[in-house]
């Protein structure tokens, strides 16, 4: 757009969608990252193009193996920076760092040992990067110095720091870069604007000081599933006390490449009220998930429903040792890739007594033809659904669907693209027709994420209403 005049011209072909993009130094090209075609799919397979501000030319510069995103071009204008991984959702970034020539190439990995998830990145300088980072079930900050291959932790702590309402960890910094603006929160402190050196934030506004909690704590708990590490966040009954014996509910992250977190709750699928109506509440990051660095994320190709969940049942069993939880009286409930594992849970083991499946899968096989993003599914499963159907009936619940004896909720959007809706009711109509008690709440109008107050309170008040009826 031509700041003087208003006129507003397109430089990108019609044909491509472009998904990021950053300014060249010199301000006559864009770094963008773009595929053909439809833009929900096809953010799985885009690729990294340099696009002339003057004339629209576009040139390839790097096909990637996996997903890529947050491109940035280096201060000299010879390199391109970005983020490359196994990444499950667009918005939803992790990776590692790679480096590319800007006139093309193979590209460099900068963070190839990291146990982290870098999610954001920005040149200080052309052989140094600051990065934000999925790091342990934390926010963080690092820097990457490109010669040497060094990593230095700026900051690490509990709290969630922003620039947007979404995605991950972001920074924004003054022209200097002596100086930086978040949007912080943690579970007891809800976002506000935070300013000043890196780490060294002090509190800007106070807009929601009138704003208090109503679940109980959260503490960091690590445990191990063989060879597998795995972390995750449990929280406490509000008004906990260490005589009485409580119920637990295991909550199931979206992704799988994604993260629990100890932020401030979502507005929708605010699962910390389970807090407030007597519950531990266990919030695992297995295999699969980001924070522990891309070998990590990537250990549950192939393998859906099986290492992951032997990691999350790994999880129930350290707290039972541990904490007065009633083994007799654990659920456990999840949205999108946790109401998969929701489904698939309930078909595995009858250890948990109650479930709640949101927006889950049910049936990798139908489940291909489905939706709106189908793009996602190759690198996980190693192959299209036509290629190796088995290796998709292998994780898919219905496979298994004569084992469930356990009562489960099912909630779904009518017009989710993600999770269609008829893989809910291809789960529940199973369930009934085999005389398990089930339930199937469709929400009219809504996606993969509801919109509408109402709904979003319905959600919750039958999510607390089902495991009170079964669990207490």
């Amino acid at each position: 757009m031509d700041v003087g005049s208003g006129k507003v011209r397109q430089l990108s072909p019609p044909e491509m969608y472009v998904y990021q993009y950053d300014w060249s130094p010199d301000g006559k090209a864009f770094a963008a990252i773009a595929a053909h075609g439809a833009g929900d799919s096809n953010w799985y397979v885009a690729e990294l193009y340099v696009l002339s501000a003057e004339n629209g030319e576009l040139k390839p510069v790097y096909k990637p193996s996996l997903q890529i995103a947050v491109p940035r071009w280096s201060p000299d204008g010879k390199t391109i920076a970005f983020i490359g991984g196994l990444m499950s959702d667009e918005g939803s970034i992790g990776g590692d760092i790679f480096t590319v020539s800007a006139t093309g190439g193979d590209a460099r990995n900068a963070t190839p040992a990291i146990a982290a998830s870098p999610s954001w990145l920005y040149w200080e300088s052309p052989n140094r990067i600051l990065f934000t980072e999925n790091v342990d079930g934390q926010d963080g900050i690092s820097r990457v110095d490109l010669p040497s291959g060094k990593v230095s932790e700026a900051w690490t702590g509990p709290d969630v720091i922003s620039t947007e309402a979404e995605g991950g960890p972001t920074v924004s910094l003054t022209a200097d870069r002596q100086s930086s603006a978040v949007i912080r929160n943690s579970s007891t402190n809800p976002p506000e604007i935070w300013a000043g050196p890196i780490g060294k934030w002090k509190q800007i506004t106070r807009v929601n000081d009138g704003i208090h909690t109503t679940w109980g704590s959260l503490k960091s708990l690590h445990w191990s599933n063989g060879d597998m590490k795995v972390q995750g966040w449990l929280m406490y009954p509000t008004d906990y006390d260490p005589n009485k014996r409580y119920p637990m509910v295991v909550v199931v992250h979206g992704g799988p490449a994604g993260e629990a977190h100890v932020g401030w709750p979502e507005v929708f699928f605010n699962t910390y009220e389970l807090s407030a109506h007597g519950y531990f509440v266990l919030f695992p990051n297995p295999r699969g998930s980001f924070g522990q660095g891309e070998k990590f994320t990537a250990a549950n190709v192939k393998d859906f429903g099986y290492g992951d969940f032997q990691d999350i049942l790994k999880g129930v069993d350290e707290v039972v040792k541990t904490l007065p939880v009633d083994n007799n009286r654990v659920g456990i409930t999840g949205w999108s890739y946790g109401g998969y594992m929701t489904m698939w849970a309930v078909t595995q083991t009858n250890r948990f007594r109650a479930a709640v499946a949101g927006a889950g899968l049910a049936n990798w096989q139908s489940y291909y033809g489905q939706n709106d993003i189908d793009e996602w599914m190759p690198p996980y499963f190693g192959a299209t659904v036509y290629d190796d159907p088995a290796i998709y009936a292998k994780s898919a619940p219905i496979t298994f669907i004569k084992n469930v004896k356990t009562p489960t909720l099912v909630l779904v959007g009518q017009y989710d693209g993600e999770c269609p809706m008829p893989q809910s009711r291809e789960f529940w109509w199973a369930l009934k027709t085999l005389g398990v008690e089930t339930q199937l709440v469709i929400y009219p109008g809504e996606g993969h994420e509801f919109l509408q107050a109402e709904h979003r309170r319905d959600v919750l008040d039958r999510l607390t209403g089902w495991f009170d009826h079964y669990l207490k």
